[in-house]
């Protein structure tokens, strides 16, 4: 590609500022930033070597008319159903989309139906979406490429920790923070309850919320060429043990209170490998840091284990390292596990992509 790629940002929190940062240092040229905010839509956008505005999500219609970007980085919220109507627009112009949300890393089996409206979308404005917000790499490419090590595997564990004050609201309130244990288990822990057939009547209705592993198990699932017979997940609360400062809440959250969330996937499959995943999400304390600890086991046992792996870092670099794979993929919603693992980006990302003129 002999021009600079031409991106908007949608969704200016923690993560937003980060991928901006990153993209404007691997050559790319940021023509518009929006948000939610009343509070940040009007002012600068600081790393910008010029005058860029934030606007309102409003505008992102009519920005998009005129401005034409090439792809749309969506780094709001966690779910499908809540940035469905954000990518829709932008594929509505033709315009590709790389989504943070943590349910767009394998969304096939937890909301098919909006995923099949978007993939359908893609494929008739010759566009592609994908996602990159669960970091694919850590909790999916990497796993999978270290299966290839193993002559037999009867299981596939992991576990892994992350500070939900790294993120945005949406997240926090994903995870729970800040509720009693009784508010907990009314908006999060019953589903801890429910039988298949009602699990399959949300995710049929587009009403089934998957915790992050679920979609990792899933990503693997698909990567390996398993097939999942039975999977389940148990969302359980951490509670403060005292009095915990949340940046993101803005405000302590108290002894009794809910920090996060343990959430655990159980998939059985058909091949008879069991994945037991975990995800550990929650306001740190002093001295926490986050992990990522695996095992394959079989013949042989494989440990993977990074320790103070820098999640929010990490996710994204690879936001900005898979515009270059999503630009270059085929047209409709394509989950990462059909992309190579994400190429480091020595080069202005341009030199890239083949895809475009």
């Amino acid at each position: 590609m002999n021009r600079k790629v031409r991106i908007i940002q949608i969704g200016y929190g923690k993560m937003g500022r980060r991928i901006v940062s990153y993209m404007m240092e691997s050559g790319a040229e940021v023509i518009g930033v929006f948000d939610t905010d009343p509070l940040k839509t009007g002012t600068i956008v600081p790393q910008y070597d010029g005058e860029l505005l934030i606007d309102p999500i409003e505008k992102l219609e009519e920005k998009l008319k005129r401005l034409r970007p090439d792809c749309a980085i969506v780094a709001t919220k966690s779910l499908m159903r809540d940035v469905r109507e954000t990518i829709l627009t932008c594929v509505k112009y033709g315009v590709s989309v790389v989504t943070t949300c943590d349910e767009a890393l394998y969304p096939w089996t937890s909301s098919p139906a909006i995923t099949k409206e978007i993939d359908l979308a893609a494929k008739a404005h010759a566009c592609t979406v994908s996602s990159s917000g669960f970091p694919d790499l850590a909790y999916c490419s990497m796993i999978a490429a270290t299966c290839g090590a193993a002559h037999r595997i009867t299981a596939i564990t992991g576990q892994a920790s992350y500070n939900v004050d790294d993120y945005g609201i949406a997240l926090a309130k994903h995870h729970g923070v800040g509720l009693s244990v009784e508010e907990f288990e009314q908006e999060i822990g019953f589903q801890n309850h429910i039988t298949d057939v009602e699990q399959r009547r949300l995710i049929n209705k587009g009403e089934f919320t998957p915790i992050p592993m679920w979609n990792a198990n899933c990503w693997l699932c698909a990567k390996l060429g398993l097939t999942i017979i039975s999977h389940r997940q148990i969302n359980l609360p951490i509670i403060a043990r005292k009095d915990v400062y949340s940046s993101t809440m803005g405000r302590i959250i108290k002894k009794g209170e809910t920090l996060g969330m343990s959430a655990k996937a159980i998939a059985e499959t058909k091949e008879g490998i069991r994945l037991e995943t975990e995800s550990i999400g929650k306001v740190y304390e002093i001295g926490e840091e986050d992990t990522n600890d695996w095992m394959i086991h079989g013949d042989p046992d494989i440990k993977v284990s990074n320790i103070d792996i820098h999640n929010e870092e990490m996710i994204c670099s690879l936001v900005v390292s898979r515009i270059v794979d999503t630009l270059n993929g085929p047209f409709g919603f394509v989950t990462s596990d059909h992309f190579p693992p994400a190429t480091f980006l020595l080069n202005p990302i341009n030199t890239y992509i083949k895809n475009m003129d």
